[in-house]
């Protein structure tokens, strides 16, 4: 039985139990949402891990961070260390995306090394495999296709990115489209060419019913892809952005019916007057399936920042009700990241869903007022252990050598805080 399966027999399992304290929240009531597809457990039947984690109403917002080797860079013990960043730093879910060196072997050892829900897009391993085999790509089987999946749901995979909503009537779509950046999703890219190439019929939306039979045999929940979501702020909430989100809507109702459990991946570039109208549309078309944003990025031009500019589309579409961030790093659109690239890209998407749970969620703000009362009473190792990134706190405090002890360089002697303590005890 799956969770989802069980959230509708109104049978409350030892992972809701775990989840709805973990998360001060009612287990009647997590139960009751995972059973109407409006909040996922990420996890795979056959993986024991320590941070089980959930995603969707009424729960924390949580962040992804993307790690994985690329085809100029291949060394797993890079991998290795970019992981161990994104979970000191407080990622919720790890997705690896490699699509250089053996890609199996990749995947079980950072498996092995993760104590949290661990996410792959499957069409990479099946364009890597054909291209090993036949030195193309586009010749990839639909049965190769279907065999990765079980290879990696075997290995233990807790969810998987699998772009069914594309087709070729919105394919048709894109041809007749002035967008200036076509299909910018990797996946996306890779299955339309494929669709171009062999005049066939996308393989995951064809045989939807094989993805859904694979998904439930191991319990792991399937996160729609967004293959055309929009990569330039001008393409932003277009109509190939929306006939695949329709597609994701139906294709969702038919995994949820069937006991499988769904997230909805959203939009990357989006301006900030379009996000509220994004998420709503998701929760609208999809019918409240947890939404996994890509950012999103409010503008084109911060390049070498983009891990700022997906915080603040991060922090406005979680505080609308999108429920997971997926992290992006300083390297956006320049270079494969680096460790330091990851732990910046963490920090930065933690610090919008807190941002985002504070609108959300009123306990969300206690740590906040805890930082607050610290910085009042000028207590500066409180202020380190609270602050998001307590090793830069340190670094930053310990760097700089204040006049008086009880202030910082920044004011010095005029410290606001210190002047009206002492003006208010007179």
């Amino acid at each position: 039985m799956t969770q989802i399966e069980a959230a509708k027999n109104k049978v409350i399992t030892k992972e809701m139990r775990f989840i709805a304290k973990d998360e001060g929240v009612d287990a009647a009531i997590l139960c009751r949402d995972i059973a109407a597809g409006k909040a996922v457990i990420m996890r795979n039947k056959k993986r024991k891990f320590k941070r089980i984690c959930a995603v969707g109403r009424g729960l924390r917002t949580k962040v992804n961070a993307n790690i994985g080797t690329s085809t100029d860079r291949k060394e797993l013990k890079d991998e290795l260390e970019k992981l161990k960043t994104a979970l000191k730093y407080g990622a919720d879910t790890i997705m690896d995306l490699s699509v250089g060196g053996n890609l199996r072997k990749i995947r079980k050892i950072l498996i092995a090394k993760t104590d949290v829900p661990f996410g792959t897009v499957p069409i990479y391993e099946a364009a890597k495999e054909s291209e090993d085999k036949y030195g193309n790509f586009l010749k990839i089987t639909p049965e190769s296709m279907f065999e990765v999946l079980e290879r990696q749901a075997e290995d233990g995979v807790d969810f998987f990115t699998v772009h069914c909503g594309i087709t070729q009537d919105v394919l048709g779509l894109l041809k007749k489209n002035r967008r200036i950046l076509g299909i910018v999703s990797r996946g996306g890219a890779i299955l339309a060419q494929w669709m171009h190439f062999n005049k066939k019929e996308n393989p995951f939306y064809e045989n939807f019913g094989r993805v859904i039979e694979i998904a439930k045999k191991y319990d792991i929940a399937l996160s729609l892809g967004d293959g055309m979501r929009p990569g330039a702020i001008a393409d932003a909430s277009d109509d190939l952005q929306l006939a695949e989100l329709r597609n994701l809507g139906k294709l969702a109702k038919k995994a949820q019916e069937a006991g499988v459990s769904v997230i909805i991946e959203g939009p990357g570039h989006v301006p900030l007057d379009q996000i509220e109208r994004n998420v709503a549309l998701e929760k609208e078309i999809c019918r409240g399936a947890p939404f996994y944003v890509l950012g999103p990025l409010v503008t084109d031009i911060a390049a070498g920042y983009d891990h700022i500019s997906g915080a603040i589309g991060g922090a406005l579409a979680a505080s609308f009700g999108a429920d997971f961030l997926c992290y992006l790093t300083p390297a956006e659109h320049l270079r494969h990241p680096s460790v330091e690239d990851v732990r910046e890209g963490v920090i930065a998407s933690r610090i919008a869903a807190h941002a985002a749970d504070i609108v959300k969620f009123k306990k969300a703000g206690e740590l906040d007022k805890k930082m607050s009362l610290a910085r009042k009473e000028r207590a500066w190792e409180k202020q380190i252990k609270l602050s998001i990134d307590p090793q830069k706190a340190e670094k930053y405090r310990k760097g700089s050598k204040p006049h008086l002890s009880d202030v910082c360089t920044m004011c010095g002697e005029y410290c606001s805080i210190r002047l009206m303590e002492k003006c208010l005890s007179r």
